[in-house]
């Protein structure tokens, strides 16, 4: 595959309720909210655009089967006129326990597992969940697969914030226990290419298709006061 360069279109789904208001969703399916569904309009009023100015834009679109994910990424593959391949290897990570709760709620009902979830520990298993190594080798060996499977070609990936980042680490060989400076955007267009030897990231957080503010959630996360270290949570 070396010389042979391959894109990925990495598009994180549009805003939920939930995000909202920091609620974990993990692999709870939870469908955009009104304004998430105008976000994936607007998504994919972009890639109309780039597909009547250029032609053929993507190869393959992708998606997370979770709902949040299948709604946002339907106006992408309608627009293109691809079918849309969903598969649970995009899934976000399983937060276990953690899900359907915010960050205050796990501390109080859960404060050992959120003083673990603080220190960044890699392979710390939230109960009935993943851990963030084994989430990462999950995506990483998923998108390897993909490589392998479709080199040279350009693939829409519409997934989750967790997803994203992985990916990001993937790409600029950031470790695990590194907090995270760059944004995951809710509709944001995030491309990367691997040339079977090195990535490259072309572009991050590109919301220029959103018509308002979008949060940055790198900068909108609590943080704990105890580290000074941004809550590792993605959803």
């Amino acid at each position: 595959m070396t010389g042979t360069t391959t894109t990925l279109t990495l598009i994180r789904h549009g805003e939920t309720d939930w995000n909202r208001v920091k609620r974990i969703q993990g692999h709870t399916d939870i469908p955009l909210s009104a304004e998430g569904e105008r976000q994936a309009g607007l998504l994919g009023a972009r890639i109309a655009r780039e597909v009547a100015a250029h032609g053929r834009v993507f190869d393959h679109v992708l998606t997370s089967d979770l709902r949040r994910a299948v709604q946002t990424a339907e106006p992408v593959a309608r627009a293109c006129g691809l079918p849309l391949v969903r598969t649970a290897s995009l899934r976000e990570r399983h937060y276990g326990i953690f899900e359907t709760h915010m960050p205050d709620e796990i501390l109080a009902q859960f404060p050992q597992d959120y003083a673990r979830w603080q220190r960044r520990d890699p392979d710390f298993v939230i109960p009935g969940g993943e851990s963030a190594r084994g989430f990462y080798t999950r995506i990483t060996e998923a998108v390897g697969q993909l490589l392998s499977d479709h080199a040279g070609q350009h693939l829409a990936l519409v997934a989750h914030g967790g997803v994203l980042d992985c990916c990001y680490r993937l790409a600029t060989q950031l470790a695990l226990t590194e907090p995270r400076a760059y944004p995951l955007l809710n509709a944001s267009v995030n491309r990367l290419t691997y040339d079977g030897l090195r990535w490259c990231v072309l572009s991050w957080g590109d919301v220029t298709h959103l018509d308002n503010a979008v949060r940055d959630e790198s900068n909108d996360r609590p943080v704990d006061a105890a580290t000074d270290r941004v809550d590792p949570r993605v959803v």
